[in-house]
């Protein structure tokens, strides 16, 4: 296991490095000047070049990447091109939030989605025909429509929810309930039959295996083998689904914190790229592998701890 963790960690330290190195090529390879954008177009030749060699961007590429990379590795991911505040600082006081809000919805997703897709798996009736019928019109509809007709309907129309987020320095529980409350909502409705459709497919697939039937005749009641053995060999294919959904997200952040119009990571880097301020951009860059990288190896720990052949492999 011990060796299994230090390759997964390794394979994780090297998708860093290789997003990092593309990104920061892609967010330099538009040809414009970083630096005029910066001061303004009314600003002189002088001020220009004095800019550019203040932020470095005189240099050659690969000594500029050489350089934010060396920092990066001890931790300091530089400062705002716009403002006195670190990227570390911008970034600690956005992540909460999201962090929050995809971990939030996830965990009810994966609560409704279990036992949606089981009851599923196990009546095969009109709740069978009602999760597949769900997955499709899921798939169909897209997430920001949702998001926009819920902010529509219980925020500006009903006024049940705030239009706009009170999350700030020093908010309360009620602040961030209130806050997150819908677009929890818009995620758990768009993933939750999807996810169910997943389960219910894995879990149908494990109760019609020969050591189930096996387990039936020794005597064994059908709640004992559906909770000790059948949702244990289902679970693996439930996680992946969850965790590359949880990847999506951290993706798709950006639309419903643009939505509900939340200070979380993906506006700041919507905002930050559009300005041209690089550092932060770069940030969210290294903050979004990390908790992917994170994410995937919790999940096949997770993996190889419910299934011995996975640990063995």
């Amino acid at each position: 296991m011990i060796t299994f963790i230090i390759k997964r960690l390794a394979s994780g330290i090297v998708l860093l490095g290789v997003v990092c190195a593309a990104a920061y090529a892609l967010l330099f390879a538009n040809g414009s000047s970083i630096a005029r954008n910066i001061v303004g177009d009314q600003a002189t030749e002088a001020q220009v070049v004095a800019k550019e060699v203040e932020l470095g961007l005189d240099q050659p590429f690969f000594v500029r990447f050489a350089h934010w990379a060396g920092s990066a590795l001890t931790g300091d991911l530089g400062r705002s091109w716009f403002g006195p505040i670190t990227v570390s600082d911008a970034l600690t006081t956005r992540l909460p939030v999201t962090l929050a809000l995809i971990a939030t919805a996830m965990i009810l997703v994966t609560i409704f989605a279990t036992a949606i897709g089981t009851t599923a798996a196990v009546k095969r009736g009109w709740i069978d025909r009602a999760v597949q019928t769900g997955a499709v019109i899921g798939d169909a509809i897209p997430g920001f429509v949702l998001a926009v007709f819920l902010v529509t309907v219980f925020a500006v129309q009903l006024g049940i929810f705030p239009a706009v987020s009170s999350i700030g320095p020093g908010a309360g529980p009620e602040a961030w309930i209130a806050s997150l409350t819908l677009p929890v909502i818009a995620i758990v409705l768009n993933y939750v039959t999807a996810s169910a459709q997943q389960i219910r497919s894995a879990v149908i697939q494990q109760r019609d295996r020969d050591f189930v039937r096996t387990l039936r005749s020794r005597g064994l009641g059908e709640g004992e083998i559906l909770v000790r053995h059948v949702l244990r060999g289902a679970a693996p294919a439930g996680l992946t689904v969850l965790s590359l959904q949880f990847v999506g997200l951290l993706g798709g952040a950006v639309i419903l914190e643009r939505i509900f119009a939340l200070p979380g990571i993906g506006q700041l880097a919507v905002t930050s790229t559009v300005a041209g301020d690089i550092p932060i951009v770069m940030g969210v860059v290294v903050y979004t592998v990390i908790i992917v990288v994170i994410v995937n190896l919790a999940v096949d720990l997770i993996n190889g701890w419910l299934n011995p052949k996975v640990r063995v492999s």
